[in-house]
């Protein structure tokens, strides 16, 4: 039996009416509200609703600051720095990308790094946020918790450090890039073990090096990288943009805010948006990503294959799926998101 189909509209209220009774403005918990099911309809569910329990668990223990000064505290012409005061890490990136947007507009292309930042859901939430603006983003960010040790070793020293990357076409649906630089994102492996599904071989292995499926036992191994010793070179070059340039945690400083919920994780992420107009004519451009787009899905399939995708695009189709048709929320979250309404004071999620 399908899962039932909740209206995003919906889920967007519960949300925002859990995080206020948390004691979250009511300005702020829009926001992160807003973003936490933008994540949910584009089908990013290992960063979406799932996070809601154990951001209040942190929220309740003192380990975010519900009102922070999030202020710049360098900046120059195509570049800023930006403190977040240990504030949601939604709010830390959604001003640091509309502070990008405007830098970019002004010098064609702008830089704009974040410290005292937390857990801010999927990376191209805040890439794509340059795409209403025609403009090109890209996001860079230090996971919340090690789960990748340098290649050949065994102490977990980097994260997850994802990249996302958005580019604005014309006809065509934008190509969205949003990677882990590990095989799966930690989330990912969080929304196997709740809705009791295995990994598949090749997103873990043990310290023995072996094949890793049962979610639960995430803990007694670590994610495999991208390609790799790839994989974790770029995991390192990540971290070093987003967080050691910035002020902000990278390696043995990193928080693993699954099991503390108290101690400031000084989060570090950096966002890049360019503005094609400074390239050149921006309908030419779009044109031309809309020509390569069309050159990639109508090349040569091997056999079996019945359409080749662009980075993005399912989860495109997702998202105007879900907007029409509803959230589907797992049963296990259902029920989770049940208990905490009750523990929480506030109506169930079917009654918002």
């Amino acid at each position: 039996m399908p899962e039932p189909r909740i209206p995003a509209a919906q889920v967007r209220r519960f949300l925002a009416t859990a995080f206020e009774h948390l004691g979250m403005p009511a300005g702020d918990a829009q926001v992160v509200s807003q973003l936490m099911t933008e994540a949910e309809l584009q089908g990013s569910d290992g960063h979406g609703v799932i996070r809601l329990v154990p951001y209040a668990r942190r929220i309740r223990a003192g380990g975010i600051n519900l009102k922070p000064d999030i202020r710049v505290v360098k900046e120059k012409a195509a570049m800023a720095l930006i403190d977040g005061d240990n504030g949601m890490g939604h709010l830390v990136m959604k001003q640091a990308a509309e502070l990008a947007i405007a830098k970019a507009r002004q010098c064609g292309i702008a830089w704009v790094g974040s410290r005292l930042s937390n857990h801010a859901g999927p990376a191209s939430l805040y890439a794509r946020m340059a795409l209403a603006q025609d403009m090109v983003g890209m996001y860079f960010a230090v996971g919340n918790a090690n789960h990748l040790p340098p290649w050949g070793g065994l102490d977990m020293l980097l994260s997850t450090n994802p990249i996302a990357v958005a580019v604005p076409a014309g006809e065509e649906p934008p190509v969205v890039l949003d990677m882990a630089t590990t095989v799966a994102a930690y989330g990912k492996v969080k929304a196997k073990a709740q809705r009791g599904e295995q990994m598949p071989v090749g997103w873990m292995i043990d310290r023995q090096g072996q094949p890793l499926t049962d979610p639960k036992r995430a803990e007694e191994g670590f994610l495999m990288p991208i390609g790799g010793y790839k994989g974790y070179g770029l995991a390192m070059i990540v971290g070093l943009l987003a967080g050691t340039l910035n002020g902000a945690a990278m390696g043995s400083e990193v928080v693993d805010f699954n099991h503390d919920d108290v101690t400031t994780t000084n989060t570090g992420q950096a966002i890049l948006v360019i503005d094609p107009d400074a390239f050149g004519e921006l309908d030419a451009f779009k044109a031309r990503v809309d020509k390569l787009v069309r050159e990639l899905r109508a090349s040569e399939r091997m056999p079996g294959v019945e359409r080749i995708w662009m980075p993005g695009e399912q989860s495109h189709a997702k998202r105007i799926a879900n907007e029409r048709d509803g959230l589907a929320l797992p049963a296990a979250l259902r029920t989770q998101l049940d208990t905490f309404a009750r523990d929480l004071g506030i109506p169930p999620l079917q009654d918002t």
